[in-house]
């Protein structure tokens, strides 16, 4: 796999993602949601080393929620990165939107579907759909 280069909304934090995704899904949770403004958010799971900050390291800012896992964003424009820990975690999730390579993985799952809002049609797109995240 090519290495992937992915950066935030004011170009300021730049990252490259050196290792395939070990899983792609689409998060329903409520924090997903919150973070996205929208339906939640569509990530890569890699091995935390894969994810190397090349620029704006100074700008990340993490927010550990009550309930889930780390979140972490640009302090500039504020765009969600990574996910899953990042960066204390073995594996973190990065956050599909945020790459500009063209990344020919799609979601094989929808997780956290118990919060899905009333408004909020999941795809009929014939992947697994899990209450919460299924164990590895």
């Amino acid at each position: 796999m090519p290495t992937l280069s992915g950066s935030c909304l004011c170009g300021a934090v730049r990252f490259e993602v050196s290792e395939p995704f070990l899983s792609v899904a689409q998060c329903h949770c409520t924090n997903c949601k919150k973070i996205s403004g929208g339906t939640g958010t569509v990530n890569g799971r890699v091995p935390r080393e894969a994810i190397r900050v090349l620029a704006g390291d100074q700008l990340l800012r993490t927010f550990q929620p009550t309930e889930g896992t780390a979140k972490t964003f640009c302090s500039g424009c504020g765009s969600n990165l990574f996910g899953g820990g990042w960066p204390a975690s073995k594996q973190a999730s990065v956050r599909l939107s945020a790459i500009d390579s063209p990344v020919e993985d799609k979601p094989e799952s929808h997780i956290f579907v118990r919060s899905a809002a009333p408004w909020e049609t999941l795809p009929d797109d014939g992947i697994p759909r899990y209450e919460v995240r299924p164990s590895s």
